[in-house]
Parts: structure tokens; C-alpha cells; sequence
């Protein structure tokens, strides 16, 4: 049961008219976004950042971001996120081969080095404490550039305020995000927690 109840999707237009940017991404307006819109101003700005957060000004694929994503939610144990995160990625065209082995991307083929340097990026920064280090940057410095990783941070960031929000409410979970994280998930013990 959620710490407090979404709202429906019609009660302000200007949060329903923001949140068709998630019928793209995952195909449905998130419950998060529903209960965050008690207080409109949260909604609205919460969506602002996502967008702004996961626009594609470099090389960093919607894709990929979307892995940053998972791997940070992960880090954290947010079941919610991590849901959304890998239906995403499938979303915005991540290899069939990468969605199947997200968990193992440090040692797995279908990650180059560059996509590794991300991902671990996004796990040292998740941590508390945090672990980003000199390897780190040096390790991302051979493949991104500041710009770049501007925007990685970003979603980290993002997802860390997702993921406090999402496990504090215990949100409940969308059917399709469920469906995406028993599929690509499931096999490494993924289940909904307390997001029922």
C-alpha cells in the first residue's frame, strides 16, 4: 500500500499535458508523477528535469541513459525504478542482447568499454558513501567528454531522487513495468516488493 494515494491523470491538466513525455518512454504517466502532482509545482518541475535530463546532446543514447539508469537504481534497491528503467532501455532500442545481460555488463560482449565506463560510473556514484574516483574519471575520460558526462551525472542524480521518492512511497508499480522487469529481471530474483 503507498504512503500516499496517485491522483488521477486528469486532476491537472498542466502535470497531464507535461506527462505525455511518458507515454513515450514507457508508455504510461508513472504513479510517482501522479501522486507528485498533490503539490503541481513538484510535478511540473519533476518532469521539466526529466526532460531536460535524458535529451540526447552528445553521444550518450537514450539507450544507454536509460541503463545508467538501472544500474543506479539497482545500486540503490529500488524495485520501482528499476522496472522503469530497463523498459525504458527496451523502449529506446537497447540490444536484445544487453537487456538480457544488464546485470553482468562489466564482463558481458555485448558491452563495449565505453557503455562499461558509464555503467560503473553510475554504480560508484549511487553508493553511499560515494565511490567515484581517480579511476573513474580517468576511465571516462578515454571514451566521453565533459558534456557528456554532464549528462550521465544527470541521471543519476534524477534517478536518486526517483529512487528515495518511489521506495519511501512504496509506488505502486504500472503493469507494464512489472512485465518488463519479471522479463529482463526476473531471472536474478527481480520482484515487486513493496510496490504491489
Amino acid at each position: 500500500m503507498p504512503l500516499v494515494t496517485p491522483l488521477s491523470a486528469d486532476h491537472d491538466p498542466e502535470t497531464k499535458e507535461l506527462a505525455a513525455f511518458f507515454n513515450e518512454t514507457l508508455g504510461f504517466c508513472p504513479n510517482s508523477v501522479l501522486t507528485m502532482q498533490r503539490r503541481p509545482a513538484i510535478s511540473k518541475a519533476f518532469i521539466n528535469l526529466n526532460k531536460a535530463v535524458m535529451a540526447n546532446e552528445g553521444r550518450v543514447t537514450s539507450a544507454l541513459k536509460r541503463m545508467i539508469a538501472w544500474v543506479s537504481s539497482n545500486a540503490t534497491g529500488c524495485r520501482y525504478c528499476q522496472a522503469h528503467a530497463i523498459r525504458a532501455a527496451e523502449r529506446y532500442g537497447a540490444e536484445q542482447e544487453q537487456l538480457d545481460n544488464i546485470w553482468e555488463y562489466r564482463s558481458h560482449p555485448a558491452f563495449n568499454d565505453a557503455e562499461r565506463a558509464a555503467l560503473d560510473f553510475s554504480l560508484a556514484a549511487s553508493q553511499v558513501p560515494n565511490a567515484v574516483n581517480e579511476e573513474i574519471k580517468e576511465r571516462l575520460y578515454a571514451h566521453w567528454d565533459e558534456g557528456e558526462i554532464v549528462e550521465m551525472l544527470g541521471v543519476i542524480s534524477l534517478f536518486g531522487y526517483l529512487n528515495r521518492w518511489n521506495d519511501s512511497m512504496g509506488t505502486s508499480i504500472e503493469d507494464g513495468a512489472v512485465e518488463s522487469g519479471k522479463q529482463y529481471l526476473g531471472k536474478h530474483g527481480w520482484e515487486k516488493g513493496k510496490h504491489v
